[in-house]
């Protein structure tokens, strides 16, 4: 019986697998060739599978070429344009107007610098490690410290990185504020002159805004130390809301002139001007410029300048300072055993606190200073043993002293020429002095009783001082001071267009000097308006 033969699918198959025909016997011979032929194929299947895999797990990514992706271009956005950061140099100024209620909207800032308050996007300036354990010398006790607002970020970090900065609103500010502030430097940077300086009395005719400002009263050809002065304020305003001269911003060029000006007019040993108060301002300026940018071709010019303040110093005559050190404070030119002026010594102390920030050998002058302070406010309040109220206890301090008499010279409370309580407060913070201390909580309460503005024009120079002294203070009379001058300044800023616009008035500010003009109002109303993050520490005492 013969079976019929049905063909299958892989019978189809089986000649393209094996190979060319060959003489088979009867049909189990050819099954068992089929069958071998399939083994091998999955072996052969298997045995490339495997090599992959190993492939895989081996770093040679070299041998594997990246995936190319056909895209077609031409229907993508072309992309953006190179960003030349020379061009931040010279982008136009915003002179939006601004409305001045403290809730106002701030002025537009730059694409580069950014004036929101996120702490989270801050990159701070500065080196943070100098910040609590810099000795003052090898046997000194003092330190930088953190002061009572301060962040964790270094002398200069909280001004943040070209405007943005980070603690403004909780630390008091308010976007009104930082609006004036913004105003202050577009009005500044329209009022530099070519060479870097600002000049006291020509300032108005590098504005092309009309109506023009009024000149001031000292032309710099009679003046060098005002404009030495003047200019140095000016930058300090820059360095103060966080603009230096190498971060691309739209004040770096600003900036780098106004440095670029001091460095050309300082003597070979270090002297800005002549008097000890300018030189003073003037090193602040070289000095914080440093300490916020490391900038080596600053750090010889800085040096200097506070090799002079430090040579300058008085001397201590009787030597009997608690803190046992040999200085005292300044006088306007060359150091004496007897007149130390108050005034004078405010800034000198104020650029050894930043040069010690900064890194720079400052010798025992804040030793001598110190020493100063102590004696000086002790001659002026022959009570002091009985300051024991922190609530009511008020003290005054000398505009001058004289270390061999112990005689003073002191105004009345409230005085616009003699009262230096605001002076005596700022040095007392940067000389260690904790907000719970007799004496700097005495000289606070007399600020708050007897220099607390009411209205704007006030006295700009007590205001400054003791806007600082206030917001280091802390607590209720900062709140209250806070309170009132903030608005204060806000609303009193020249607004709209013109060459005024980002200004204060001068006139009625009163205190001695006070008709150098509009750049030094605006110097000091602008660096008020900065306290909320300019400077974050204060120098305590502290036991090594």
């Amino acid at each position: 019986m013969t079976t019929e033969h049905v063909e299958s699918p892989d019978d189809a198959l089986r000649p393209a697998l094996a190979g060319p025909a060959i003489a088979t016997s009867p049909s189990t011979s050819g099954d068992a060739r089929a069958w071998l032929i399939s083994i091998s194929l999955h072996l052969m299947l298997a045995l490339l599978f495997w090599a992959v895999v190993w492939a895989s797990r081996n770093d040679t990514p070299e041998e594997f070429p990246p995936l190319q992706l056909n895209i077609d271009q031409s229907k993508q956005p072309p992309p953006p344009a190179p960003v030349d950061v020379r061009q931040t140099d010279t982008l136009p100024l915003n002179d939006e107007v601004v409305d001045p209620s403290p809730q106002s909207v701030i002025v537009q800032s730059d694409p580069q610098v950014s004036t929101d308050n996120n702490i989270d996007d801050i990159q701070p300036q500065g080196d943070p490690t100098q910040v609590s354990t810099t000795p003052i010398s090898s046997n000194a006790n003092l330190t930088v410290a953190i002061g009572v607002h301060a962040s964790n970020s270094g002398l200069f970090g909280r001004r943040g990185n070209g405007g943005n900065h980070q603690n403004a609103g909780p630390a008091g500010g308010s976007r009104g504020s930082e609006s004036a502030v913004r105003g202050a430097l577009q009005w500044f940077k329209r009022h530099q002159s070519a060479n870097g300086m600002w000049d006291a009395e020509h300032y108005q005719a590098n504005c092309s805004e009309m109506p023009k400002c009024e000149p001031g009263s000292i032309a710099p050809a009679s003046g060098s130390d005002v404009t030495v002065a003047l200019t140095s304020y000016a930058v300090l305003c820059y360095l103060g809301a966080g603009y230096d001269h190498q971060t691309p911003s739209q004040f770096r060029a600003t900036v780098r002139k106004g440095l670029e000006y001091l460095r050309s007019v300082q003597k070979a040993d270090g002297l800005l001007g002549e008097r000890n108060y300018e030189h003073a301002v003037a090193s602040s300026a070289l000095i914080e410029a440093y300490a916020m940018t490391n900038d080596p071709e600053l750090k010889g010019p800085a040096s200097r300048a506070v090799a002079v303040i430090l040579a300058r110093q008085n001397k201590d005559a009787k030597a009997s300072g608690t803190y046992g050190g040999t200085g005292l404070g300044w006088d306007y030119r060359e150091p004496n055993a007897a007149r130390n002026d108050a005034s004078v010594t405010g800034w000198n102390v104020m650029a050894l606190k930043s040069a010690l920030a900064a890194g720079l050998d400052v010798g025992t002058g804040l030793k001598g200073a110190r020493n100063w302070l102590e004696r000086s406010w002790k001659a002026t309040n022959p009570n002091w043993k009985m300051l024991v109220d922190p609530y009511t206890a008020s003290s005054d301090f000398a505009y001058t002293w004289d270390a061999t008499s112990d005689k003073v010279e002191v105004g009345a409370p409230g005085a616009d020429a003699h009262d230096m309580a605001a002076v005596g407060g700022m040095c007392a913070v940067f000389l260690g002095h904790h907000a719970d201390d007799m004496m700097l909580q005495s000289l606070a309460n007399h600020a708050i009783a007897h220099q607390l503005p009411t209205a704007y024009p006030c006295n700009t120079y007590y205001l400054y001082y003791n806007t600082y002294t206030m917001f280091q203070v802390g607590g209720k009379r900062w709140e209250t001071w806070n309170g009132v001058v903030r608005d204060l300044l806000v609303k009193a800023q020249r607004q709209g267009t013109g060459c005024y616009a980002g200004s204060w008035d001068w006139e009625g500010t009163r205190f001695h000097g006070n008709d150098i003009g509009r750049v030094l109002s605006t110097a000091y109303c602008c660096l008020c308006l900065e306290v909320y993050y300019r400077d974050g520490r204060e120098l305590k005492e502290r036991t090594l």
